[in-house]
């Protein structure tokens, strides 16, 4: 995996919740980009006997399972929302494992560059150094909560309070190199996808 700028080329992508991430990598995937999504890569560390469940229980205790084996995740959200002590202590479990599954992933990368999705490259303080350019998916706030209702259970509040807990919408624009916007749906996405893999191709070269 690339572990600075001037390496082989890659781009963080990243965005707050309900930014529309996953979209926009399925389309960079789309024109041949190697997408390592870290989300995923999560999620199959906490299914029922993945790799990162052992630790989680021995840490924070058999209640934190479901009856499959799998992370309880409600129980966890409500946890580390409410301590981060119990967030860092999740984290320092799951985040060396994330980094070296994203590693194997990179290895075996067959498209012209890589796309790390990353959904808090920003608050991570590590992943901006380790890619080659920071792609931030934006769209305004009311939007974020709207898409966020609409695919789940939550109530606004509970999407805002989520939000919160991620760098605010400035930061992560300040942060980024590219940025693509998303309030316009999806016909209005697939043309800055493809600007912007065009201008990746030729930076990879």
């Amino acid at each position: 995996m690339n572990t600075a700028r001037g390496a082989a080329f890659s781009v963080g992508l990243t965005g707050g919740i309900g930014c529309g991430k996953s979209t926009v990598a399925d389309l960079f995937a789309s024109l041949g980009a190697t997408i390592v999504d870290t989300d995923a890569i999560a999620h199959a560390l906490t299914a029922p006997h993945g790799a990162a469940m052992p630790a989680i229980l021995a840490e924070f205790g058999p209640d934190f399972a479901t009856p499959d084996g799998a992370l309880d995740r409600a129980r966890m959200r409500s946890l580390v929302f409410a301590d981060a002590g119990a967030r860092g202590r999740l984290e320092a479990i799951l985040h060396p494992r994330i980094r070296d599954a994203t590693a194997a992933a990179a290895a075996i990368a067959t498209g012209p560059y890589v796309i790390y999705a990353v959904p808090l490259l920003i608050e991570s303080g590590t992943w901006a150094e380790r890619v080659s350019r920071v792609l931030a998916v934006d769209c305004s706030e009311d939007t974020q909560v709207a898409r966020v209702m609409q695919r789940s259970s939550l109530s606004a509040d509970q999407v805002r309070a989520i939000m919160a807990t991620q760098v605010t919408r400035a930061q992560r624009l300040a942060a980024a190199d590219d940025v693509i916007d998303n309030d316009d749906g999806l016909e209005a996405l697939f043309p800055q996808v493809k600007r912007l893999h065009e201008r990746y191709l030729s930076l990879s070269m």
